[in-house]
């Protein structure tokens, strides 16, 4: 495999400064979840120019793209990327910056775009060099519920159906040019909860004569830890957090109403659904033995996301191979999530890292993320050889 490594490394080297320049407009043009117009058809006209062949509109700006090598049956590959931007106002210093007020690419999503354009540039230039399909996941939606991997899936975008399918994903506190992976259980299911407290509010000087729901709302927030400490098995990851509380009312005003909003992740199906249950049992309990009330809705989020041991070790040596032993790192479990969960409970799934550590540099989901182009070189070129080693195996 030397001989195709040597091309690879070659191909990526010379259409770095293009694949730099894609990714610079696309950070500069964000799209929020399911609103990628622009961006799917900034997308379909690259896979043109490259004369690769493509199906748009689905979930109304997904695309997937689609290459054959030699024997098109053998095996197929998956390989994907998110479109979507998030709500943050960049922070205007930046070198490169989004040029829509509130808007921005702080996920690293446009370098996915950018390096999956220039792994399948790489793919149809070698084409005749390896076996099987590769199908281009260009997936909207990444960020907002219900996930734009599962609408993909519903509507038929993997046709034919993959034998693997794979992602990278950016990570900001790794060195550019390095590789993580992760055999197994990666990243945690996600949920969010919304909880309303209902009561008689009141004057706060006389709270004998109405339900505090403040305080009912606190002691709930308290029990509710319980959750964690008391009902998680030990062995399974599990994180309930609850970042928003709202009572309108005033320092001498108790309100009718106060609402809650959390997130509960974990990395076990039968435990997710049994401390959603408990969520609801505690919340409504406690508000109603304290003389209120409590709405309880929990929206149901992305699954956990686990890698195929046997393909991600694979994956790992053929990377080691690519770039050598001192790039390549081994990953701990997030209890972040990701849609690409879906794939990974229907396929065979290799979801894996690729560092842009870049000075001053915030973390992912803020104002001051940014990344390092050098790392584009990197990122393209090691999915193309992932891809080949698979298919050619």
């Amino acid at each position: 495999m030397d001989q195709i490594i040597n091309k690879i490394k070659e191909l990526s080297h010379e259409y770095f400064e293009e694949v730099k320049t894609i990714r610079t407009y696309l950070h500069q043009h964000p799209e929020l979840s399911f609103e990628e117009f622009e961006t799917s058809r900034f997308v379909q006209k690259q896979l043109e120019s490259y004369g690769i062949s493509y199906q748009s509109g689905f979930v109304k700006t997904g695309i997937v793209g689609k290459i054959e090598g030699k024997n098109p049956n053998k095996k197929v590959i998956a390989l994907r990327a998110d479109m979507d931007a998030l709500p943050i106002k960049e922070n205007d210093s930046h070198p490169i910056c989004s040029n829509k007020d509130g808007v921005m690419h702080a996920c690293g999503h446009d370098m996915h775009m950018a390096s999956l354009l220039g792994t399948s540039k790489i793919l149809n230039k070698l084409k005749g060099e390896w076996e099987g399909t590769v199908l281009l996941i260009f997936q909207p939606g990444e960020e907002l519920l219900p996930g734009g991997a599962k609408m993909m899936m519903e509507e038929g975008a993997l046709t034919p159906e993959p034998d693997l399918i794979m992602a990278q994903h950016v990570l900001p506190d790794m060195e550019s040019g390095h590789i993580g992976f992760r055999e197994g259980m990666y990243m945690a299911s996600g949920d969010e909860i919304y909880l309303t407290v209902k009561g008689k509010g009141g004057h706060g000087a006389m709270p004998h004569k109405c339900d505090d729901t403040v305080l009912i709302a606190s002691h709930i927030v308290v029990a509710l830890q319980q959750i964690v400490s008391r009902h998680a098995d030990i062995r399974i990851p599990t994180v309930l957090t609850f970042g928003k509380m709202i009572a309108e009312g005033a320092t001498n005003i108790i309100p009718r109403e106060v609402k809650i909003a959390g997130t509960f992740r974990t990395m076990n199906e039968d435990w997710r659904a049994k401390a959603k249950q408990l969520i609801t049992d505690i919340a409504q309990n406690t508000a109603k033995g304290m003389g209120a009330e409590c709405d309880v809705d929990i929206k149901h989020g992305y699954p956990f996301l686990v890698n195929d041991i046997n393909y991600t070790r694979s994956a790992k040596s053929a990377a080691i191979s690519y770039l050598d032993n001192e790039k390549i790192e081994d990953m701990d479990i997030r209890m972040t999530t990701e849609d690409f969960g879906f794939y990974s409970q229907k396929y065979p799934s290799c979801f894996y890292r690729f560092g842009v550590k870049k000075e001053g540099s915030g973390g992912l989901h803020t104002s001051n993320f940014q990344a390092e182009d050098t790392s584009l070189e990197t990122s393209m070129g090691t999915m193309a050889y992932l891809a080949i080693n698979f298919l050619n195996q």
